[in-house]
């Protein structure tokens, strides 16, 4: 039954979580409860009921463990663009840059305490020059340390050799040469403590950990998501209810990140906007663009028909504008008309465009036609789905290709021809059973078959032609197979595109 309103609030019940191993149940973890009862992590299940007769127990879910670590370390990429998952209970975070934006690293780590209280989440945190300093110190020694450079190993000394991150059997080992404090390990002869391992590798392991902790060997981390080239961010002074709250935000955003960009003469082809809840979760939209941008309005347009995927929630603390995949942006001499060369396409313009449709339809929807470097017009060109990248026409163009038609039917449809002129176009031809008088024709364009590759049908030539019928309706068709050359029947008429 629930207290009435004046009582105090009901002392936790003792709680632990338990995992099958080879001698039957364990303690994986264990709440402040159990602890005062003498249950810790690693003892067997049944000696942990017999001295706390009424504990409660659940089995432990790692995968569900991983996917809520993961959710609250992108949630605390609000301290730090670069973080890691380090054990089963860790997050290692990357402070090089950061810690003056919070007024210093003690400030930065209060921080952080007070915003993981708020949200009913116990932690242990300390700052260190290197990843497996600030492990050891958060796992071995009272909260919220920061170490300094000089203070590195007179830090370590007097911690347990468990803060080294080493395999049980290695520490059970370590205990039996009578060394417990990684301190113990500084003068230690390195030769005379790998012939007292098993194996050359055990040995190994230990110097390894040892050097990571005190700074004497690299190790790099593994963030769980990839640093941003460029980023900005905007903290609220109130928390933003309202997704209109998130789109003044947003221009206040984007002209920044530009601004950096246009310092460094650079572009981005993705954006990642990140909302950062007071619930602890990350609500984060990602747009692409065709080519290196950073032009304020292009970059807006291109949240503005997906900002509703973002939902405030309880409110949003702050905002986070990222940039990936940069390139280097040149200014280009254009016309009053646009290019100086009528004939050339803006692909700046196009890069807009095709920007605009997938921010409106949604990522792999669109399909573009790629070139391929072929006359044979069915390999000239395949329809791909764009993924946010414009084909390099001028890199494929084939010669003579400019005056095909712009869109090529399916496959070549059979023609029925009636007046046949010898070694040129038909005078009249049927066509999905309309009949069509040539007025004028313009040909041929003489392809033969690409040997190097499989044709689709028997080797054979084509010629194409310009044809115009009396109502003004231009065809693209070919005759395929020559008079006489020995290939098969006799040549065969088809219609391959249509003329706007």
């Amino acid at each position: 039954m629930p207290s009435s309103r004046g009582d105090a609030p009901a002392e936790p019940a003792p709680f632990v979580l338990t995992e099958a191993g080879r001698h039957g149940l364990r303690v994986v973890a264990a709440n402040p409860a159990a602890r005062a009862l003498g249950v810790e992590a690693g003892l067997r299940f049944a000696d942990a009921r017999a001295r706390a007769p009424g504990l409660l127990a659940e089995p432990v879910d790692r995968d569900a463990d991983a996917k809520a670590l993961r959710a609250l370390a992108l949630w605390m990429e609000r301290w730090s663009p670069c973080l890691a998952l380090g054990e089963a209970d860790s997050v290692l975070i990357d402070a090089s840059g950061c810690a003056h934006l919070f007024g210093g690293e003690a400030a930065m780590l209060a921080d952080m305490a007070g915003q993981l209280r708020r949200a009913g989440l116990s932690c242990r945190l300390a700052m260190a020059p290197t990843p497996g300093a600030a492990w050891a110190l958060a796992h071995e020694r009272a909260d919220r340390v920061c170490l300094a450079d000089k203070d590195l190993r007179a830090g370590l000394d007097k911690l347990p050799m468990a803060g080294l991150r080493l395999s049980e059997e290695t520490l059970v080992l370590l205990r039996r040469f009578g060394l417990t404090r990684i301190g113990q390990l500084y003068d230690i002869d390195r030769r005379a403590l790998a012939r007292r391992f098993h194996s050359k590798a055990a040995a190994e392991a230990v110097l390894v950990r040892l050097d990571q902790a005190l700074g004497l060997r690299q190790e790099p981390l593994d963030p769980i998501r990839a640093r941003p080239d460029h980023a900005v961010r905007l903290p609220c002074l109130e928390a933003l209810l309202h997704l209109e709250g998130v789109r003044a935000g947003l221009d206040q955003l984007a002209p920044a990140l530009c601004e950096r960009l246009q310092d460094y003469g650079e572009g981005a082809r993705r954006f990642r906007l990140a909302a950062f809840r007071c619930d602890q979760s990350v609500a984060q939209l990602t747009v692409g663009a065709a080519r290196p941008v950073n032009d304020p309005a292009h970059i807006l347009r291109l949240f503005r028909d997906r900002l509703e995927r973002i939902d405030p929630g309880f409110g949003i603390e702050i905002l986070e504008l990222e940039a990936f995949g940069t390139g280097t942006v040149r200014p280009e001499a254009r016309g009053f008309g646009g290019d100086f060369d009528g004939d050339e396409p803006d692909l700046d313009a196009l890069s807009v465009l095709a920007d605009r449709i997938t921010a409106r339809l949604g990522d792999r929807v669109v399909h573009i036609l790629q070139p391929l470097a072929s006359y044979w017009p069915e390999n000239a060109e395949a329809l791909q789905v764009y993924e946010g990248v414009l084909p390099e026409w001028d890199s494929a163009a084939v010669p003579g290709c400019s005056d095909r038609p712009a869109r090529l039917l399916q496959r070549p449809e059979n023609l029925q021809v009636i007046a046949e002129i010898p070694d040129g176009p038909p005078m009249r031809f049927v066509w999905r059973r309309q009949v069509h008088k040539v007025r004028r024709a313009d040909g041929p364009e003489r392809l033969a078959p690409e040997w190097w590759r499989p044709p689709p049908r028997p080797g054979r030539a084509r010629d194409y032609y310009k044809v115009e019928d009396m109502d003004g309706r231009r065809f693209w068709i070919f005759r395929e197979g020559l008079y006489g050359d020995g290939r098969g029947g006799p040549p065969a008429w088809f219609i391959h595109g249509l003329f706007a």
